[in-house]
């Protein structure tokens, strides 16, 4: 459903999403974990600077494939996960909110989760702001010639007024999946193999 009430589509097949339709914040664990760093956060007036060093943790995580090896290893003891994710932070100079919080998020086995708990931040923030929020996930970064592309084919879904969070996820492999709300559009190379393979079933 688009800003006007219309049913419009980015040219992709639309799904909804495991998130709350009626309040655009998306529910489960990785939120309850968003909206605790957001109350936090909001209490010691530093929303903006935790929201930045959210963007940079994202950022971090998806440009290093060791990292995230390291964050899906289970086998890791909570503490020496702790302890690990502790001295890069304070390497790559997060401050002490953002490291505690990563802490307790280690402590509580969830670093395989890390990543969807900081998307679902953008999502709490969003929604206690007021603003409409396109998660957009593509394989490699986006440039700015398909920034401005992408942006154009938002406005004319009828998505004019969104803020763009970007995040990389190599294993669409090509292409890129964007969620406003309840509405998923997948162009990605992984989501057409998918849907070709189901055909494939379907037809046997």
């Amino acid at each position: 459903m688009t800003q006007d009430g219309k049913n419009r589509t980015l040219g992709a097949d639309a799904t909804t999403t495991g998130m709350n339709a009626a309040a655009g914040v998306p529910h489960g664990m990785a939120a309850r974990y968003a909206i605790a760093l957001y109350d936090l956060a909001a209490d010691r007036h530093a929303l903006d600077e935790v929201l930045a060093q959210v963007q940079a943790l994202q950022g971090l995580i998806d440009g290093s494939k060791d990292l995230r090896a390291f964050l899906s290893d289970r086998t890791i003891a909570p503490t020496d996960a702790a302890k690990a994710m502790q001295t890069i932070l304070e390497r790559e100079g997060f401050g002490e909110l953002v490291r505690n919080f990563v802490g307790v998020v280690a402590a509580n086995r969830r670093l395989s989760r890390l990543h969807a708990i900081l998307a679902a931040f953008f999502a709490v923030v969003s929604a206690r702001r007021g603003e409409i929020t396109a998660d957009v996930a593509t394989a490699q970064p986006l440039t700015d010639v398909q920034r401005i592309q992408l942006r154009a084919r938002l406005a004319d879904a009828g998505y004019s007024q969104v803020a763009i969070h970007e995040r990389v996820d190599e294993s669409l492999l090509g292409g890129l999946v964007v969620s406003i709300g309840a509405r998923r559009y997948d162009t990605s190379l992984k989501g057409r193999l998918t849907r070709l393979n189901n055909a494939m079933k379907g037809a046997a």
